[in-house]
């Protein structure tokens, strides 16, 4: 299973779109309802505001890829917390976004899941993101370009 971030929902929507890529879209769509691909609901919040129709009414006809976050998942979150320099850079991002950070959430659910985190975020040495985080905690982490090769998708 593939746990998608705000970024890499957000580039698929801004850069693939529906009538010039629709072989990638029906087979980003049949993972979806295989339950192949998720995220989670702090993902849905922050994409709720960008101001795109066609992502807003894809979020409204997929909550599932949306779900509340489960009690192994929280409790994931409590360990990302308890690493000092995340805790610290994740609370300074939070505050920044408006109250906003889905990134923990998207750790934690690929964790509890032993899935994978697919983001467009890079590592950088002593940063605070998502494949920082997910190499701390050995949780494989991809791009977009790496989900398709995953998914041997060509076109």
């Amino acid at each position: 299973m593939y746990v998608f971030d705000t970024s890499a929902l957000s580039e698929i929507f801004r850069s693939f779109y529906r009538s010039r890529f629709p072989t990638l879209w029906k087979k980003f769509d049949r993972l979806i309802e295989k339950g192949m691909i998720t995220s989670t609901r702090e993902v849905g919040r922050e994409l709720k505001q960008y101001g795109r129709h066609d992502l807003q009414n894809w979020i409204r006809e997929h909550p599932e890829a949306f779900p509340i976050p489960s009690v192994a998942e929280a409790e994931f979150v409590q360990k990302i917390y308890l690493v000092r320099h995340f805790r610290q850079n994740v609370e300074r991002k939070k505050i920044l976004k408006g109250g906003l950070n889905a990134d923990p959430f998207v750790i934690a659910k690929a964790a509890a899941h032993d899935s994978l985190v697919v983001t467009l975020e890079t590592e950088r040495p002593q940063a605070v993101r998502v494949p920082n985080i997910c190499e701390y905690f050995d949780i494989p982490c991809l791009n977009l370009e790496g989900f398709m090769t995953n998914e041997d998708w060509v076109f």
